[in-house]
């Protein structure tokens, strides 16, 4: 057996404690269901559809739907925003740990969530989410924080703008992809980040923003702004950003930033990596 088969074995074998409504399982990306749904669909993006049975991925899908209505309706908001999430007793919204994160993994298309629910449960809950932004166009890093602050990946505006293009995408709604594009100047006014280089709270994870933007618009000045950020990326260490914890990782380090820096040379075919498909 390859080690690419079983890799795939080893992730297979975890569905149980993913799945489990007794697993102390937070639903979030970087640790949670949502990420273990990305990894599903990533071996079938990869490997070859079906190498993952749909009946796996419903089942994933399932425990984060009753796991997010669970939460809304213990916190009386139900009829807002019909999917709720928390980590750590925080509702964030972002991509890593939060709302953005979960939605957008939800929209995918191969996670095969039914319609009525993508409209009955999905829709409102990003559009719960939308009436928190700021007049700036950034987001709160949580439901209870008013800081406008954080302009990052994992907290802010560019890891929204990822949900906004998907519900574009999947409910075929001009205002998504409106807010998504008036978000998007917070970014370029604000995000180059002396917080680093990386992808989860640095500059490159800021700068797939613009990538995204234009991929779906094909407007050239999200490519030059895409290639602005690239350019400080590439004066790495001048800036006076503090030295990630782990310096040489994909979210936080060198990795996540030269992963990004090769995307200049396709923009059009950029991924987000371990986020987008």
């Amino acid at each position: 057996m390859s080690s690419v088969l079983r890799l795939s074995v080893r992730l297979l074998q975890l569905q149980r404690s993913v799945v489990s409504p007794d697993a102390e399982m937070p639903d979030e990306l970087l640790y949670g269901r949502a990420g273990y749904l990305y990894a599903l669909l990533y071996v079938n993006k990869e490997i070859g559809a079906n190498t993952v049975d749909d009946g796996i991925i419903t089942k994933v899908v399932t425990a984060m739907l009753e796991s997010g209505k669970n939460m809304s309706a213990e916190q009386k908001k139900s009829d807002r925003c019909p999917l709720l999430y928390e980590w750590h007793k925080k509702q964030y919204i972002g991509a890593a740990h939060g709302l953005a994160g979960i939605y957008y993994m939800l929209m995918q298309p191969g996670s095969k969530v039914h319609p009525d629910q993508l409209s009955e449960l999905v829709r409102p809950s990003i559009d719960y989410v939308r009436h928190k932004r700021f007049r700036s166009g950034n987001f709160p890093s949580s439901l209870s924080n008013e800081s406008d602050r954080l302009v990052h990946w994992c907290h802010g505006a560019p890891g929204v703008i990822h949900v906004l293009l998907m519900a574009h995408r999947v409910f075929k709604e001009e205002k998504y992809l409106k807010e998504a594009v008036e978000s998007a100047e917070v970014i370029w006014q604000r995000g180059l980040l002396r917080k680093g280089y990386g992808i989860c709270h640095g500059t490159a994870g800021n700068a797939y923003s613009f990538l995204s933007l234009y991929n779906v618009t094909q407007e050239k000045k999200y490519l030059y702004r895409a290639c602005k950020f690239a350019e400080w990326c590439l004066d790495y260490g001048t800036h006076g950003c503090r030295i990630p914890d782990r310096p040489y990782s994909l979210f936080e380090g060198m990795a996540g930033t030269i992963y990004y820096l090769s995307e200049m040379e396709r923009p059009e075919a950029s991924c987000f990596p371990a986020f987008e498909l």
